[in-house]
């Protein structure tokens, strides 16, 4: 098998797509997780290298301006989101198939990137009120960044048709199964 193969989830922030990434990685043995560099501040509980590679805004600007990054983007006001060359090659050295948990913007690079050795997946749910809830629910947003990610959903939707597939994830365990039905066909392919 060719692992030169990446899975890409986006979807605007409290979709499901962190929870549908880390249900494919428990149920599909040859994918592997793509750590995300950022410059913003890490919030309790994650740890660098694990969760995100930290850097300043400065590191990531340099490292931008040195050709290090597959992709990159502002995705909030100040603050840059990007994968680096590195973790591609270091995920592909290990014989995995990478799988990215990324912004909407981001995933479209990819994409274009892997071209048809890429999946590009966008994960949705009906209701934008319900992802209101769910990123409240989270506890992790301030009242203004709260207001700038759900300002960022309505222009974030509009994006779906840049991606392969497009699950809807009204009832989350259905859309587990749909998606993983989707990444097993894909990775047959290989």
């Amino acid at each position: 098998m060719s692992a030169k193969k990446a899975i890409i989830v986006a979807a605007p922030s409290g979709s499901g797509k962190t929870t549908i990434v880390k249900y494919l990685l428990n149920r599909i043995p040859q994918l592997q997780f793509s750590i995300s560099a950022t410059s913003r501040k890490s919030r309790e509980g994650e740890t660098d290298k694990r969760d995100y590679y930290f850097l300043s805004k400065e590191e990531m600007m340099d490292r931008i301006n040195n050709g290090d990054f597959v992709e990159w983007e502002e995705v909030y006001s100040g603050t840059l989101y990007g994968t680096l060359k590195s973790e591609v090659e270091r995920i592909w050295a290990d014989g995995k198939v990478i799988i990215f948990d990324v912004d909407v913007k981001g995933a479209i690079q990819l994409k274009k990137y892997f071209k048809e050795d890429g999946l590009s997946i966008f994960i949705r749910v009906q209701d934008i009120s319900e992802l209101e809830q769910r990123l409240k629910a989270r506890g992790t947003e301030d009242n203004e960044s709260l207001k700038e990610r759900i300002e960022k959903v309505e222009s974030e939707m509009g994006y779906q048709s840049n991606f392969d597939v497009v699950i809807t994830n009204d009832v989350l365990q259905i859309a587990k199964q749909e998606t993983e039905e989707i990444v097993k066909k894909f990775l047959k392919k290989i």
